[in-house]
């Protein structure tokens, strides 16, 4: 069955008229209302998050990788295809 997108849709969940919006008679729902107590302290912008900084360690290549040259990922010698160079055994297959 074909489905045109365009058309405009109706559901029976939306019986609320643009007067009705424009006086008000609807009461505001407010995103905390929707919150459990529990989320209230888990916010990814607390301040506690914002000012934490990462620590990593970044260790260079070792004479025994390489770095494929379709995922660019840095390997072990032993995970090169054979026959192929440079190119690891996941992107060889």
């Amino acid at each position: 069955m074909a489905t045109d997108y365009d058309a405009p849709r109706k559901s029976d969940d939306e019986t609320t008229s643009l007067e009705e919006v424009k006086e008000g008679t609807q009461t505001p729902v407010h995103a905390s209302a929707d919150m459990d107590e529990s989320d209230a302290g888990t916010s990814l912008l607390s301040a506690d998050i914002e000012h934490d900084e990462l620590e990593v360690v970044v260790v260079p290549k070792q004479e025994d990788e390489f770095t494929c040259m379709e995922c660019f990922i840095v390997k072990h010698r032993t995970q090169m295809a054979p026959g192929k160079k440079q190119i690891c055994l996941e992107c060889a297959s």
